[in-house]
């Protein structure tokens, strides 16, 4: 039987270290700040902005929520990304997706400072994530990496397997485990032979967005398995994209949905918005 990563326990640690850190930081006159941009009325992401400004006050961060219009236009919602850029009080800008229809996602994150970029989607960001320089990781592959480092999984010499290629998790994802000296294979809809590679991993990332599309003869016995999927079954119920009650039986660890990736991107956004607020006061930060 696997060893079940909980992600909701991961995440309350990081938490509490965010406070910590959120109370150091203000005793230095340090106040940080998240800006939060919703445009439109997309019932998830509203769940997803709750859930963001909850974490924030929990933690002692300062946060400001704008919602915006589905109707907004794009030198609306550029002239409000400019203003969040200037504002002295604010470290982190967040501009909640999907954007309606109309609206340039790719110009909109663009337009926001690097250095209040803390979803680390600018490209200037993705540009360090490359090589390696980077002082903001993508939420959901840094919550990935927490997690493998909070049971003691070694990546360097192992053979990782991500299932995915998007900018948010797939890419990223592939580079962190590289940048840990892990042996990486990226696997999309035109990949061949995919349940044969998959196999051969001894870590194990699906980010494909299919319910339990990674089923029980495409893992390796003892693999570490993490599900980054948030889907619904034939029932309606919440579920990942691994087949969970065929895959867990034979795997060594695997992450649960929900209660495993989940929690950890929003506690990876609040370290983000701490590292921010340093970065902007002039701290030397470490990545």
């Amino acid at each position: 039987m696997a060893v079940r990563i909980d992600g909701k326990a991961v995440a309350a640690t990081v938490r509490a270290g965010v406070a910590e850190e959120v109370a150091a930081l203000k005793e230095k006159g340090i106040f940080p700040g998240l800006a939060v941009v919703i445009v439109g009325d997309d019932p998830a992401s509203r769940t997803y902005v709750n859930n963001k400004k909850k974490a924030c006050a929990e933690t002692g961060i300062y946060s400001e929520e704008y919602a915006l219009p589905a109707s907004t236009t794009q030198e609306e919602l550029l002239r409000l990304v400019e203003t969040l850029n200037q504002k002295k009080d604010i470290h982190g800008i967040l501009v909640q997706s999907p954007l309606p229809d109309g609206l340039d996602e790719e110009a909109v994150v663009e337009a926001i400072s690097p250095q209040k970029d803390v979803d680390a989607f600018h490209p200037e960001n993705v540009g360090r994530i490359m090589i390696g320089n980077f002082h903001f990781l993508p939420c959901t592959p840094a919550g990935v990496m927490e997690l493998l480092r909070s049971q003691n999984i070694e990546v360097a010499g192992k053979r990782c397997v991500v299932i995915g290629r998007s900018n948010i998790v797939g890419k990223p994802m592939a580079m962190l485990l590289l940048h840990q000296n892990g042996t990486v294979t990226i696997c999309h809809s035109k990949t061949q032979n995919l349940a044969e590679i998959c196999r051969s991993a001894d870590i194990l990332v699906a980010a494909v967005g299919k319910p339990k599309f990674v089923t029980a003869d495409m893992v390796k016995p003892g693999a570490v398995v993490i599900d980054v999927g948030m889907d619904r079954d034939e029932n309606g119920k919440l579920c990942g994209d691994v087949d969970y009650a065929n895959v867990e039986p034979k795997v060594g660890y695997i992450t649960p949905v929900p209660g495993g990736v989940g929690p950890m991107t929003i506690a990876m956004l609040l370290k983000n918005t701490i590292t921010a607020a340093k970065l902007q006061n002039g701290w030397q930060y470490e990545a």
